[in-house]
C-alpha cells in the first residue's frame, strides 16, 4: 500500500491512523521505518506517539539511539539506529527485555541491526519524490495484515 504525504502534516496524520488502527495493543509488534536522511520517519512516530497521548518533545534518537515511551495501554521503543557501526552494538543496548507483549518498537534505519533485530509486523519505506514523500508500508505477519487491515483512509479522503 502507497500513501502520499504532502507535508509534515500528512506524515504525523499518517502516524496518528497508524496508532489508531493498532487494536492488539497488547500484543509484541515492530515496524521498520526505513528511508533516506529527512524523509519523514521521526515525523511518522511523532504523530504516532501523539495519537497515543505523548505530549513530551519527540525527536529522532539519533544520539541516544534509543527512547522508551509510556503509553495507557502498552510502551513504545523508539530507535534510530544510523549511528550503529555494527549490528552486534545492539546486544550492550538491552533491547531484548523489551522484545515482550506490551511494547511496540518503532524501528529507525533497521538495516543496520540486521541479524539483531525482531522481524517487523509492518516495514514503511519512505521515499522522496519531487513535490512530496511517498510511504510505501509492507504486512511481514498476521498481525502487520491484521493493522493494515484496520487503516482508516486519510482525512482528507473522508
Amino acid at each position: 500500500m502507497r500513501q502520499i504525504a504532502r507535508s509534515e502534516q500528512d506524515t504525523e496524520e499518517l502516524g496518528a491512523r497508524l496508532a489508531r488502527a493498532r487494536r492488539a495493543v497488547r500484543e509484541f509488534a515492530v515496524l521498520f521505518l526505513t528511508g533516506e536522511l529527512g524523509a519523514g520517519k521521526t515525523t511518522l512516530v511523532r504523530g504516532f506517539l501523539r495519537a497515543q497521548g505523548i505530549s513530551a518533545a519527540v525527536r529522532s534518537p539519533t544520539y541516544t539511539l534509543v527512547e522508551l515511551y509510556r503509553c495507557a495501554d502498552f510502551s513504545v521503543l523508539h530507535a534510530d539506529l544510523f549511528r550503529l557501526r555494527d549490528p552486534g552494538e545492539l546486544d550492550a543496548l538491552g533491547l531484548r527485555e523489551w522484545a515482550q507483549n506490551g511494547y511496540l518498537w518503532l524501528i529507525e534505519w533497521p538495516e543496520r541491526g540486521h541479524g539483531h533485530l525482531p522481524p517487523p509486523d509492518l516495514t514503511l519505506s519512505f521515499h522522496v519524490l519531487s513535490d512530496a514523500h511517498a510511504i510505501d508500508i509492507q504486512t511481514h505477519s498476521t498481525l502487520g495484515e491484521r493493522w493494515l487491515g484496520n487503516l482508516p483512509p486519510p482525512e482528507s479522503s473522508r
